[in-house]
């Protein structure tokens, strides 16, 4: 197989990572999937699985490879790049997040570490790219959702079929752009082979803009309820997510989080749509997506 026609793709069997080899398929590309975690053996023609952290042994199987798209973690990727660098690599697409710039200011210390941690790992490709002559791509998406997999739509849809309602603060009429997880995959192969897009960062934004509230009314819908939300008191809603951090499911739920249900997070994608064809469709959950 000529050379030319292998894709490294990084966070391969995350659900993005998924989507992403899915759809390279189509393109007839080998892909070389790196994960952590162990792969289930299967044997497939297009798909060559390494786990990472590589052996000796096993860097030196890795083949020469051109074009990257990273879904892993951003911070996370530095550690890769003497083996990108091996390996030839021409142009690198990474995934970041429009939390970068939603979170930067946030007052709850783990979310300006995740802000600072996409910052950094954006800043650390562009210097070891540049250096190197090679082209990257950063693409920063909004709330990413889809086949039940996701840690946004997916824990509103748990939480009501656990509990029957959903809590607001107030009127929660912050705007929302859900993106679907097929079309962030859309958009990173796309961003491999368009010239324009090199050494760029773009939005990816979903296809409509609605409030938190008719997201969550959205998703009541979904599954054939009518929607439950009570709206709480601020200072209830702090006693109820301290309590609700007791249960494992719920330990990342934040104060902040309840905020930003009413604070406006809009991002413009007009660059991906005139330079990676990019059409995020509207937020219209279907049932692959409530398969948890």
């Amino acid at each position: 197989m000529d050379e030319s026609s292998k894709i490294g793709v990084l966070g391969a069997s995350s659900f993005v990572g998924e989507c992403v080899i899915q759809r390279l398929r189509t393109k007839c590309r080998h892909i070389v999937a790196f994960s952590r975690s162990p792969h289930d053996g299967k044997i497939e023609s297009d798909v060559t699985w390494m786990q990472l952290p590589l052996s000796v042994a096993g860097s030196r199987e890795v083949p020469p490879i051109k074009d990257w798209v990273s879904v892993a973690p951003i911070w996370a990727l530095p550690q890769y790049f003497s083996m990108i660098e091996a390996c030839g690599a021409r142009r690198m697409v990474v995934l970041s997040s429009t939390s970068l710039l939603a979170k930067k200011d946030s007052p709850d210390q783990s979310e300006q570490a995740l802000a600072q941690g996409l910052h950094a790992g954006e800043q650390a490709l562009r210097i070891w790219a540049e250096a190197r002559e090679v082209e990257w791509v950063i693409l920063r998406p909004t709330l990413i959702y889809g086949y039940g997999q996701d840690k946004n739509v997916t824990e509103i849809l748990c939480f009501i079929r656990r509990w029957g309602f959903f809590p607001l603060l107030g009127r929660a009429d912050g705007l929302r752009q859900p993106v679907h997880v097929e079309d962030v995959a859309i958009a990173c192969v796309s961003a491999l082979t368009v010239p324009a897009a090199g050494n760029r960062i773009y939005t990816l934004s979903g296809g409509e803009t609605l409030s938190y509230r008719e997201m969550v009314c959205r998703v009541f819908a979904a599954i054939g309820k009518c929607p439950h939300l009570v709206t709480v008191p601020r200072r209830i809603f702090r006693l109820a997510v301290m309590a609700l951090r007791l249960l494992p499911r719920y330990r990342n739920w934040t104060t902040e989080m309840a905020e930003r249900m009413n604070r406006d997070l809009v991002f413009d994608h007009s660059d991906a749509v005139r330079d990676l064809g990019f059409s995020p469709r509207p937020f219209q959950l279907v049932r692959e997506d409530l398969l948890i």
